[in-house]
């Protein structure tokens, strides 16, 4: 058996918080000259340890009251409707109540979510492109994408195929998806959006918001009977994370299988003690069965994760979708390295993975999206991709001319613009200069100054 290194908590900046819990998380800074003024006025050296510990705390206090007290003002804001106000005098927020039923008209208009029911909708997480957006607008919204509505249509006339034909507009319906495109162009945003509409119109989902997991972290060994390396934390984690949402549907869906399922090691406590290879699954179990007896009993996590991927392909009852984020990190090298000598060691590929391999194929017949994150850092992949359909790729662009109007709108809304020096011009040189990128414009528009 191999462990993973744990790396330490120092490099990585200490335990990294829940991806979807909203926390203050802001950076601040302070030049030497200003620390030196402030240290000359007191009459403290500037390369005195206690006076620049002072100043930091000064600088953080100061940050701080000026977030409570923005916080404050967009409180009061909300009472005023006429500060929602988009390009061209449009109304900034859409009326539509629900994803369903947005349309064309909706487009570059923001979608206000409550983020108790988001929570509850996307218990897996949330994208943390998302969880920035919402903590430095201080607002709980996504912009209306014509890209969304596009997916969403997409796997809609699967499920309900339009009577005429001529509505369809000639376009096939592709069952099997992946979102691709430029750096922080909105496929995680999507792709969770998605999520929370199919499940709203009562699908089964198993949704995976970070697919780097699957190949990093946990126990690891290598399977005598499959040959395949198999990871029992990460198994349990994806069936935890998957009955927290889809329970009343899996306690409702009969095993179609009832083949015994293989017993493997299990986390930090080996193989069975008696030589038991494999647990059977009585007559009449449920989706849910199978799954609690995968979180019950890590010798058998793995193997249930195998088995419900092939479970999942006989659903009929409800709409199935699997939805994976980062799913790029399925294509190239796990964490995971398998000795070859005393001196030297294999890099495992993520297909050698028994949870990966079940889940990465999206030549099938079912409903599948992959949403690749270039925030991984795992390089640029080839074209054709094994295991995907060579027209599965739909690229996603950047924010469009009319879509950066309608953020830096609601930017100004939100208090991350002074209204002074939001103009046409200024915000357009935003756009320009990012060149669409939603994050770099987020960081850019409280830079805007005044024309003189």
């Amino acid at each position: 058996m191999f462990r993973t290194l744990l790396r330490p908590a120092s490099r990585s900046g200490g335990p990294r918080p829940d991806p979807w819990r909203l926390t203050a998380t802001m950076s601040y800074s302070t030049s030497k000259d200003t620390m030196a003024k402030k240290a000359k006025k007191t009459g403290k050296s500037k390369n005195d340890p206690a006076a620049a510990a002072d100043d930091a705390v000064s600088e953080v206090d100061a940050a701080l009251s000026g977030q409570n007290s923005r916080a404050r003002q967009l409180q009061a804001d909300e009472k005023d409707r006429s500060l929602d106000v988009g390009p061209n005098g449009r109304p900034l927020f859409t009326s539509t109540p629900t994803l369903s039923q947005l349309s064309r008209k909706d487009t570059c208009s923001y979608f206000k979510l409550k983020m108790e029911e988001l929570n509850n909708v996307l218990p897996e997480g949330l994208p943390l492109g998302m969880v920035k957006e919402f903590e430095d607008a201080m607002q709980s919204a996504v912009i209306i994408r014509q890209s969304f509505l596009d997916l969403r249509d997409n796997f809609r006339r699967i499920v309900d195929p339009p009577l005429d034909s001529v509505s369809s507009k000639g376009t096939r319906a592709q069952k099997q998806i992946v979102l691709d495109g430029p750096v922080s162009c909105g496929k995680s945003i999507t792709l969770a959006m998605l999520v929370q509409w199919a499940r709203e119109e009562g699908w089964l989902v198993l949704y995976v918001p970070r697919g780097r997991e699957w190949t990093h972290g946990g126990f690891f060994y290598k399977n005598p009977q499959t040959g395949l390396w198999d990871t029992p934390v990460q198994a349990e984690n994806i069936l935890k994370d998957f009955l927290k949402y889809n329970e009343s549907h899996l306690k409702q869906l009969s095993c179609q299988i009832l083949d015994p399922i293989p017993l493997g090691e299990g986390a930090g406590v080996g193989w069975m003690r008696d030589g038991t290879d494999s647990m059977a699954m009585p007559e009449g179990s449920t989706l849910y069965d199978l799954v609690n007896s995968g979180i019950r009993h890590t010798h058998a996590a793995v193997g249930v994760v195998v088995r419900l991927r092939k479970e999942l392909s006989l659903v009929k009852n409800i709409p199935m979708l699997i939805a994976i984020d980062q799913y790029n990190n399925w294509f190239t090298f796990s964490e995971y390295e398998e000795p070859v000598t005393v001196r030297s060691t294999r890099p495992i590929h993520a297909k050698e993975l028994s949870t990966v391999k079940a889940f990465r194929s999206m030549r099938h017949d079912d409903m599948m999206v992959g949403a690749f994150s270039h925030s991984t850092a795992v390089g640029k992949l080839r074209q054709d991709l094994p295991d995907v359909p060579v027209d599965a790729r739909v690229n996603l662009s950047r924010y469009t001319l009319d879509e950066a109007a309608a953020v830096c709108h609601y930017y100004l809304r939100q208090r991350l613009i002074r209204r002074e020096a939001f103009t046409e011009n200024n915000w357009k040189k935003v756009y320009y200069l990012s060149n669409g990128n939603g994050a770099e414009m987020r960081w850019l528009v409280p830079l805007m100054r005044a024309d003189s």
